[in-house]
């Protein structure tokens, strides 16, 4: 499923991350890691799209 990681290990760790977190902050840091997957991946997006426009002007130009 991920790789390298077995539904084990993912157990162990979502056990850890609960008795760091707490059950009560739980869905709060899931929402924020949620987020910040978005924006990451938007501004992946946004460097391919600049990377690209670049390479277009480039070419016009050129």
């Amino acid at each position: 499923m991920f790789g390298a990681i077995g539904m084990q290990e993912l157990l162990v760790i979502f056990l850890v991350v609960l008795l760091l977190f707490g059950s009560k902050n739980l869905p709060e840091l899931a929402r924020s890691l949620g987020r910040g997957i978005q924006e990451f991946r938007r501004a992946a997006e946004d460097v391919k799209k600049e990377l690209n426009l670049d390479d277009i002007d480039r070419d016009l130009r050129g």
